[in-house]
């Protein structure tokens, strides 16, 4: 799969903006922007609006979830995050997920971020969000990046101390699109 042309699709589990969540995928993103490893679009739970909430099957899904669900369905890669919440995602961002069949994201190249308070809840990205879009038949990188409070300088921008991270993340990233390697 050749990077020009992709599409880069970012969700963020989080309602609330801005968000420490939010930053870390758009910072992610732009990070692939930079690389020019293809277009890039960022929605979250709020582009999702209440109708969310009432969503039980995906074909009966108001136009703005159903917009997201397509637009994740068909993007090209993916690069997802969510808040900690006790120890695991937000429920409303899996509850997107499970609006999915079983191999939709087939292949899919998929970079999970988790933004918390405490470095302990780092675990999130091995035992709850790989093995989430694992079940979903999805390609997820080798590196996840999980952030706490002190990794940002407010909410809306990242520290420069994180950012090689996320420029380890782009480079598993960059080979998946041109083909030389799976994450």
């Amino acid at each position: 799969m050749a990077t020009q042309g992709a599409r880069i699709v970012g969700f963020s589990g989080n309602w609330a903006r801005p968000s420490r969540t939010r930053t870390l995928v758009q910072s992610v993103l732009d990070a692939a922007a930079r690389r020019s490893l293809g277009q890039t679009t960022l929605f979250d739970l709020v582009d999702a609006g209440p109708a969310l909430l009432q969503t039980m099957d995906r074909a009966k899904a108001e136009p703005a979830v159903a917009r997201i669900l397509h637009a994740i369905e068909t993007a090209d890669a993916l690069v997802v995050g969510s808040a900690v919440h006790k120890g695991s995602y937000a429920g409303l961002f899996k509850h997107v997920f499970d609006l999915f069949e079983k191999q939709a994201l087939s292949g899919k190249p998929v970079i999970v971020t988790a933004s918390g308070n405490a470095a302990a809840h780092a675990s999130v990205l091995d035992y709850h969000l790989r093995p989430l879009f694992l079940a979903l038949d999805a390609s997820v990188a080798t590196r996840g990046l999980y952030a706490t409070a002190d990794d940002y300088e407010s909410p809306e921008r990242l520290g420069a101390a994180f950012q090689p991270r996320i420029e380890r993340s782009i480079d598993e990233l960059a080979r998946f699109l041109r083909g030389s390697a799976q994450p």
